[in-house]
Formats: structure tokens, sequence, C-alpha cells
């Protein structure tokens, strides 16, 4: 049970390989009331085309890492909702593009609930009448999503910007798409990304490592694991310029809503660089749109913008974008204002003052991200999952220069990668 300490954040973590190829860590919180375990497989709704175990290329059909993340909870006997529920803790989980987590939070029994999180993901229980079944209960949740502008306008966005990158596939997958999974896919799945050696085992709270190692040991041992090979995971090469300019919905909202979208070059990095990536463009993102920027403060002065205007950049070893708007009465205006705004920043940079504003207060983030054992939990898994040392962040931070983030800004508001997607207020008859 290695220990390793951060002089500069003043923290010490455990972590362990196991002989079943499981990655622990344990995250000491002491006198914090809640305790977060989280166990993750580096498993997305983008991994669909791939080589498994000892086997030959396949394509899944989409939503099948959702679909598999809902069906684990069950059990012979009830749910691991129910089991969670006795021992006084709540669990969910959630699939993303890269990877899919379970957790559960909790007060007391935590290692009880550890053994419980441990053992219903690694016991899948799929039967043909629990998997017809489990298709209606998604088929209502995908239908849920298509009303939901939010969520509408993500989608739009990314199938504009990507061609045939996976990325672009509703992580649910469609009502057509769905009704193709069988045991036989889910558990072709299963065997090939839920092998310990794929995944990830964090701890974080009030506990004791000694006690939370000595469990978890014990719970692998009495399991039965067979070597893994790897995955070798697959994809059509993806072209480099945006799929479309535009799009228009029409959906039950209040207000208009623009949604602007760049497709950034796909870094072909990873580790370590791809994060110093994502670092330099989340600076760049708010020194140029953020609540003290002169450009947001232009168009909110002008009633362009309201409380509802975000911005988020995402970055993965074979993609990266960055995706900005909000609601807003004249989204063309919107539209031009913001290119205008961005098209200067590509030409005169930013000050050096407001650059180490920004910078500081990115450290500060990242160190309040350490006075909650949720938050805390994530970002590491999340860093983990991408080879990167949490602990690194600060180095990382401290490494970036005007220089940088210039740059960065003149490559993410490439008004030739750019796309637009509008929300209107459907029309009453």
């Amino acid at each position: 049970m290695p220990e390793v300490r951060s002089t500069t954040l003043a923290e010490t973590r455990f972590e362990e390989t196991l002989p079943s190829g499981l990655h622990v860590v344990v995250l000491p919180r002491p006198g914090y009331a809640k305790t977060f375990g989280m166990f993750t497989t580096r498993y997305g709704s983008i991994d669909h085309h791939f080589r498994p175990l000892g086997g030959q290329e396949i394509r899944v059909t989409d939503g099948i890492a959702h679909f598999l993340e809902h069906k684990l909870f069950e059990e012979p006997d009830g749910d691991a909702f129910t089991r969670f529920g006795r021992k006084g803790a709540s669990a969910n989980a959630f699939t993303g593009h890269t990877q899919t987590s379970y957790l559960f939070t909790a007060t007391d029994h935590v290692i009880e609930n550890l053994h419980t999180l441990l053992d219903f993901v690694q016991a899948p229980y799929l039967t043909d009448a629990n998997v017809a079944k489990e298709k209606g209960i998604i088929e209502q949740e995908i239908r849920m999503y298509d009303d939901h502008a939010t969520w509408r306008g993500y989608r739009a966005m990314l199938e504009n910007l990507y061609h045939v990158h996976p990325v672009r596939i509703d992580i649910a997958g469609t009502v057509e798409s769905i009704s193709q999974i069988d045991v036989e896919s889910l558990l072709t799945c299963y065997r090939t990304f839920y092998h310990p050696a794929n995944m990830v085992l964090v701890v974080c709270g009030d506990v004791d490592p000694d006690v939370v190692f000595r469990e978890v040991r014990a719970n692998q041992s009495r399991k039965s694991f067979e070597p893994w090979p790897g995955v070798e995971r697959l994809q059509d090469p993806e072209p480099d310029t945006v799929h479309a300019a535009s799009t228009t919905l029409h959906l039950s909202v209040a207000r208009p809503i623009l949604r602007l979208g760049f497709k950034d070059r796909a870094p072909g990095i990873d580790g370590e660089a791809l994060q110093f990536h994502h670092l330099v463009a989340g600076i760049a993102l708010e020194l140029t749109l953020g609540k003290a920027s002169d450009l947001y403060n232009r168009l909110d002065e002008s009633g362009l913008i309201d409380a509802t205007f975000s911005y988020d950049h995402e970055a993965e070893p074979g993609y990266a974008y960055t995706m900005l708007g909000g609601e807003t009465d004249d989204p063309e205006g919107l539209a031009i204002a913001l290119v205008e705004g961005f098209q200067q920043i590509r030409t005169h940079g930013f000050e050096a003052e407001a650059f180490e504003r920004v910078r500081r207060k990115r450290l500060g983030e990242f160190l309040r991200v350490f006075n909650s054992p949720e938050s805390l939990t994530h970002e590491f898994t999340t860093s983990y999952l991408a080879g990167v040392d949490l602990y690194v962040i600060p180095a990382l931070l401290d490494r970036v220069t005007l220089e940088h983030v210039t740059e960065r800004a003149r490559a993410l508001f490439d008004p030739e990668r750019m796309s637009k997607v509008v929300i209107m207020p459907t029309q009453e008859s």
C-alpha cells in the first residue's frame, strides 16, 4: 500500500494495483462526515468499434455502454440500490463518452457498502427477460431527453462538428439502436471492458486506508479473473473540417437559444500534455468570455446575453471542442457580436495582468476541490483515467505563459472551424 505525498498540496494518498489488475486509491479526509466510493471502467459511449479479447473486429450498436450501466444494478433477488439503502447509502452511476462510473455515498457502514459496490459491478445478471424490460425504460429516457432543449442543442452541435467520430452519437443511443441490444452483445462488451485491469476504485473520506485495502484485497481474492490482454479500440478517420456550419431546431422553449461550437484540432497527445492543452484552453476561454472580460460585459450591457450564458472546453486524445452560448432574444445578433469579439482577441491577444489574475484564479479553484470529497473523488478518477497525477496540476498551471494562452485562443476561435446551433420557440398553431 504505497503512500504518495505532495508537499506542495500537503496531501497524502494511498494506492496499490492488486493481483487482479484493479488499481485502488484511498484519499483520506479525516473529520469529514461523508465517504464516497467510485468504481470506474475505461469504457464509454465512443467505444463501439473494437477488437475484443482474443476476438475479431466488431462494431456494437449505439447506446450499449449506457444500457449495460443500467443493467448491472439488477440482481437475481432485487437490485443493488436496495442493498445500499439498507445500509444507509445512496448510489448512482453515469456513462460518459470515455468512462462508466458506479458510486455510493455513505456516512456509516462504509466497508459493507464498498463490498456491495464491488460485488454488483463484478457480477452481471443478464437475462433475455430483463434486457427486454430495460429497453422500454431506456426508450422513455431517450424520448424524455428529446424534449430537453439544452441536451438537444448539445447533441446537435456535436453532430455538426463531427462527421464520423462516435462522440457525435448520443450516449444513450436511439430507440432503434437499443432495440438491437441482446444478452450476448452486452456480455461481449462487459468481458472486454469490465476486467479489473481496465478499472479503478477510488475511496475518499474519513476512512482507515489499511482497513479499506484489507477488505478490497479480500473481496477480490474471492473472485476469479482471467488474464486481460487489453483491448484494441478502432476509429474511422475523422475529416479535419466541420460536418455542418449551421442547424436550426424548433423546440418548446420560452426564448431562443444560441450555441456556437469550435472543432479543436485533435491534439494527438495524451496524459500531461493533453491536460496542459486543456488547462491553457480553459484560461483562454475565461479571459475571452469570463464575467470580468470586456467581451462578456459588452454583450451583457447590450442585452444579448444573460445569466444562462456559459462556455466549456472538452479534450480527449481523439477529439477536442469548445461550446458556448445561452438564451438570447437575438441569436443572429449575438453570433455576429461573438465572432467579432473573437477576431479582436485573435488579433490583439490578452493583457498580461488579466492573464495572471485568471491563472491564479484557476489555481484557487483547483485547490478548493480538496475541500469536497465528492469533487475530489470525481477529479481524481478522471485524471487517473487520463494518465495524469492530479497532484501535478499546480505545476502544470505554473508552466502556462501568456504566449501559450494567446496562441491557444487563435486556434480555438478559428472561424473556419465554427458551427452554429439555433433553437427557436415552436410556433403555436
